[in-house]
């Protein structure tokens, strides 16, 4: 979702009955029912994916009468994630109030995940992912970025504090970033764990975000790499490459539905004969984007990992390739939020692949609490965390404002490692 978008705001429907008024009322509860059905189908098949024939089939309506309470998919779509973030953002108001920021970020994470106990144990329905909101088109997209925006900035003000007065606007809305990435990804990796378990998980994610991974006497540094000595020029085709990078962009910026064969023809200036060429399918065309992320994520720890054998280093080194890579002309790395734009099958050998890569970074983590040079915290979830911040840093032009590409290390990076109120 673009922070750029303009205020759009769509014609009321014609022929609509006005939504009653309560939250008691008969409408109102199969409108929410209908919002329940559909987020579920949205977490699973995307906004490409869900049809008002299949949220009618999962609610015992039939189609027309779906289109009694929303006239289109879009607009069904739009209640979904409108729905979504009131309910983050209201876990957000009663996390403000508590006196200081950190207290304010682990109040918050605790309401998430108690609200993530109870949708799993079906006490609440579905949460809709807020990933899937770039796939909309105006005026619905607008709509939905409008409400995104506003949360924002709630989400930053809980970074306000006299104690933190070096914390500038710009240095909040990175946090706030942060913070927001772990919960979006933090859906995905918590179907690991037993629902009972949320307890511990919600310890040490605060114990990760306030305290970072330093152990005793490391400190952070800013570490010179090359990329082109970690990344020399792979073996394939310029033409192949500079489709997977236009590819990889639009689809980060668009989502799945935004990013349209036509789209990405154009910005290459080619033919969609040229872009079937090379892919059979856009299917095809986004496995190929993520292979190629996920080969890069590779490639960069190989040769980091060859390079020390201090744990610690390793982090600093692989943070400044990785963020670097986010920003060079050959990035970024394919956001996850595409993975759910995928069929079944393709869409879990995607999540394999990514496990492999996360669970290298937890081996470093790992090592280096052996060896002393990282605090004792939760691998998985350490190399979890660390991933969505990799993921978050690609979107800085949108969320930090009058941030530039290379402050996105300390700004993303330092945070991570460190800790949110490392100054």
């Amino acid at each position: 979702m673009s922070a750029s978008d303009k205020e759009v705001t769509p014609s009321a429907p014609r022929g609509r009955p006005a939504k009653a008024s309560g939250g008691d009322t008969k409408y109102a509860r199969k409108q929410q029912a209908i919002i329940a059905a559909a987020s579920e189908i949205l977490n699973r098949d995307g906004v490409k994916g869900m049809t008002l024939a299949n949220v009618a089939s999962q609610v015992g309506l039939i189609t027309t009468s779906v289109t009694y309470y929303f006239r289109k998919k879009e607009d069904l779509a739009v209640a979904c994630f409108l729905d979504a973030i009131a309910r983050v953002d209201a876990l957000v108001e009663t996390a403000a109030q508590e006196p200081d920021p950190p207290a304010r970020v682990e109040r918050l994470l605790k309401l998430w995940l108690e609200l993530r106990y109870r949708v799993v144990s079906g006490e609440e329905p579905p949460v809709a992912l807020f990933g899937d909101m770039r796939t909309l088109q105006k005026p619905q997209r607008t709509i939905v970025g409008d409400a995104y925006r506003r949360f924002f900035g709630r989400l930053c003000a809980l970074f306000e504090s006299p104690e933190f007065g070096w914390m500038t606007p710009t240095l909040r809305a990175a946090r706030a970033h942060i913070l927001s990435e772990q919960i979006l990804w933090g859906v995905i990796w918590l179907r690991r764990y037993d629902p009972d378990d949320f307890g511990r998980v919600h310890t040490r994610m605060c114990d990760i975000l306030l305290h970072g991974f330093a152990g005793p006497g490391r400190t952070w540094r800013n570490v010179s790499i090359s990329l082109e000595e970690m990344l020399p020029e792979v073996h394939q085709s310029a033409a192949q490459e500079t489709f997977l990078i236009a590819a990889t962009r639009l689809i980060n910026e668009r989502g799945y539905r935004g990013a349209s064969v036509e789209k990405i023809s154009e910005r290459l200036n080619v033919t969609k004969g040229s872009f079937y060429y090379h892919h059979d399918a856009k299917d095809d065309l986004v496995v190929a984007c993520f292979k190629r992320s996920f080969d890069t994520m590779r490639r960069i720890q190989r040769t980091v990992l060859r390079q020390s054998n201090d744990h610690w280093e390793q982090l600093l080194t692989l943070a400044a390739a990785l963020f670097a890579y986010q920003i060079s002309e050959r990035g970024p790395l394919l956001r996850t939020s595409a993975l759910v734009a995928l069929p079944p099958s393709m869409r879990q050998e995607m999540i394999e692949a990514y496990g492999q890569v996360s669970n290298r970074f937890g081996g470093v983590i790992a090592d280096g609490i052996t060896a002393g040079s990282v605090r004792a915290v939760d691998p998985m979830i350490g190399a979890q965390m660390f991933s969505a911040t990799l993921n978050a840093s690609a979107e800085y032009r949108w969320w930090v404002p009058g941030a530039t590409g290379e402050q996105t290390h300390e700004l993303y990076a330092k945070p991570m490692l460190m800790g949110l109120f490392a100054e």
